[in-house]
């Protein structure tokens, strides 16, 4: 072989050799590319499925404080009117324990006046769901009741509740107000001391 041979022939060798190479390269920079549009394609579905959860989940708690806007809208007029039933309540006492209304002919009609009054009230609460809650001998419940005072009395459990000093309500499941209660408590003897 010539010299020329030799060269053509390394030249030859060297083309095949980048040529696989480049060959190779182009398979790797494709593999390459394949694996990153497969982890692309994964990545974004994995969002689009987040996203579509998240969506999901905001739909569910607009529901939510829809249906409780429409239930317990009115949550803070109807705690406000509760003044009107105590107020009637105490017009009632004041006229029967006032002295000078006591000789007055008319006074029975102006107490069943204010009486249909505060029947009326009453029922349109009950069709809202604002019902009184009931806590005359019930065990004290700080959830429900809030205690004003302690009662001594031997005769009920301790924390049993003795005396109701403001009427509490309820509206559907939540607590519109408190009922103020006394409380049960046994009796100190006086021979205990502590």
């Amino acid at each position: 072989m010539t010299k020329l041979g030799k060269k053509e022939e390394e030249k030859i060798l060297s083309k095949d050799t980048d040529e696989t190479q480049k060959k190779e390269s182009k398979e790797e920079t494709v593999s390459i590319k394949d694996e990153s549009s497969e982890e692309k394609l994964k990545s974004t579905q994995e969002k689009l499925l987040r996203t579509m959860a998240e969506m999901e989940n905001q739909r569910r708690r607009f529901e939510k404080e829809k249906q409780e806007a429409f239930e317990f809208g009115g949550f803070n007029f109807a705690a406000e009117s509760l003044s009107l039933i105590d107020n009637i309540d105490r017009a009632i006492i004041s006229f029967k324990n006032d002295e000078s209304l006591k000789s007055n002919k008319d006074l029975n009609k102006i107490i069943d006046g204010i009486e249909i009054v505060k029947k009326d009230l009453a029922s349109i609460f009950k069709k809202n769901g604002i019902e009184a809650i009931d806590c005359i001998n019930k065990k004290f419940d700080p959830n429900f009741h809030q205690a004003m005072l302690e009662v001594e009395n031997n005769t009920k459990e301790p924390g049993t509740v003795v005396q109701e000093i403001q009427k509490g309500y309820m509206m559907k499941e939540r607590l519109l107000r408190p009922s103020l209660v006394g409380v049960s408590k046994k009796r100190e003897e006086k021979g205990e001391k502590k």
